[in-house]
């Protein structure tokens, strides 16, 4: 028994020595681990007599006991020493403001469409949309454009693959919205005035092209639609989008295959010293493509054409972003550069509503 006291008291003087984690570790492994002074005695009881194991056994456990109580007070002793350690060269001043963290922006073009949605809502127009993987029916046929249109054609549209005696006409990236203008007249007839915004995609790369970009079409049908609904239509919308009360517009005739008459829209402004400035000046720019919507196309979706009649026009989202906010080149909107972003881009609270304003 004075061999156990001894090692009762050498330990737990070690264990009250130990100045940090990794020699209270070395201790335990010497007292108590695998192959330890305690634990190589305890292995000692099975070459003992029944009477012996009855006194060294309670013993023997009871130091173990006590040791592993000793290594877990002063294990707790050393993480509070430390933490009081820390918190003695650490602290915070809680009254100082948070570290600043960066905001994401919105994009020119989610913002741009978004005041698109509110303008022609405000005038009564819905919001349609569609796949952008199209029928080749949906996307050219409907929308009476013959099969030699240079539209057509695969340095222009995007076609996808069809399997090896699959002779079906091959499905195509949407190269317009009008699709959109199709599908939704065959649903839902007419009358109808809805506006389709989205992506389009088309074989061209350069300062104002990009393979994928972004457009809105609008449709207009009822039974007593002319050129001068689609005229007035036309300027409320840039006095809105633009923001300018003296909008003047220029129609010039011209061809596309789902308008008849077909016009295209010019806007009144001026370049002087290099900035645009809308609604004044002596210089004309093309912004859009418009015109009343041929009788075919209304027959392919549906609708009677001796019955009903209607306009329809389509402008670029992106082009609109680059004319109102300055935006140079086209192919920046994609590169997702962040200093662009952060520079063009549009907080979160920029909500464009037509009472709260469509600027920053």
């Amino acid at each position: 028994m004075s061999d156990l006291n001894d090692l009762r008291d050498t330990y737990l003087a070690q264990i009250s020595d130990a100045a940090d984690e990794a020699s209270l570790e070395a201790v335990r492994l010497a007292a108590v681990g695998k192959k330890g002074e305690v634990s190589l005695k305890m292995r000692e009881l099975g070459k003992m007599t029944p009477e012996e194991r009855q006194v060294a056994g309670p013993a023997l456990n009871a130091l173990k006991d006590e040791i592993n109580a000793s290594l877990a007070a002063r294990k707790t002793a050393l993480i509070d020493d430390a933490l009081n350690a820390r918190l003695a060269t650490e602290w915070l001043d809680v009254s100082l403001d948070g570290r600043p963290r960066r905001a994401g922006t919105i994009h020119p073009v989610s913002q741009v469409t978004e005041e698109v949605v509110a303008i022609f809502s405000d005038l009564g127009f819905a919001v349609a949309d569609g796949p952008q993987i199209e029928s080749d029916w949906n996307n050219f046929d409907a929308l009476n454009i013959p099969p030699e249109h240079p539209a057509r054609q695969e340095h222009d549209t995007f076609y996808m693959h069809r399997a090896e005696g699959d002779n079906r006409p091959p499905h195509v990236l949407r190269t317009h919205t009008s699709p959109v203008q199709i599908r939704y007249m065959s649903e839902y007839g007419a009358p109808c005035r809805v506006i389709a915004p989205g992506r389009v995609y088309r074989a061209d790369y350069d300062q104002t092209h990009t393979p994928m970009f972004h457009q809105y079409e609008g449709l207009c049908i009822d039974k007593d639609i002319s050129m001068a609904n689609l005229k007035w239509t036309l300027e409320e919308f840039c006095r809105a989008f633009f923001e300018v009360d003296n909008i003047e517009l220029r129609f010039r005739a011209s061809h596309f295959p789902f308008t008849e008459p077909s016009a295209e829209v010019d806007i009144r402004c001026s370049w002087a010293g290099g900035q645009l400035k809308i609604g004044e000046g002596d210089d004309w720019m093309e912004i859009l493509g418009s015109g009343m919507v041929h009788p075919n196309v209304l027959t392919a979706a549906g609708v009677d054409p001796k019955e009903y009649q209607g306009f329809a026009f389509g402008m670029g989202i992106d082009r609109l972003a680059m004319l109102k906010y300055g935006i140079p080149d086209l192919r920046a909107f994609f590169d997702s550069d962040l200093r662009w972003l952060r520079n063009y881009g549009f907080a979160a609270l920029d909500q464009p509503s037509l009472h709260g304003g469509l600027t920053r």
